[in-house]
């Protein structure tokens, strides 16, 4: 059973950067890809980064290029999130998924998830 453990989700200032962390842990092995989504109150849960194990292989939606920074520790089954020049409407909960291959960037296609981390971005 694969687990996923989110932290460093917080409150900072518009322009700001965060980190967050993902930890998995339980046959990750059969799971190459990791996902970071985002869900706003009322909102759908969005995509927003992506990257294979085996070669970091990277994804982003055009929204948060340049932005965010998605990687990846395979010593220690960790993702991270690299967050910068945030905004206001970046404000949600951050979660963390993995599936077994790369299907797009419905979350749908993710089939194990964490409890999500709150960031929240101040004006």
């Amino acid at each position: 059973q694969v687990r996923l453990v989110e932290s460093g989700g917080g409150l900072v200032q518009a322009g700001g950067s965060l980190s967050l962390s993902c930890l998995a842990s339980g046959g990750i092995f059969s799971r190459n890809v990791m996902g970071w989504f985002r869900q706003a109150p009322g909102k759908e849960r969005d995509f927003v980064a992506a990257i294979k194990w085996s070669d970091g292989t990277t994804y982003y939606p055009d929204s948060v290029k340049g932005r965010f920074t998605i990687s990846r520790d395979n010593d220690k089954n960790t993702v991270f999130l690299q967050m910068s020049s945030l905004k206001p409407e970046d404000t949600a909960v951050y979660y963390c998924a993995s599936n077994s291959v790369y299907k797009g960037m419905k979350a749908s296609a993710y089939d194990y998830w964490g409890q999500g981390t709150q960031v929240t971005v101040s004006s």
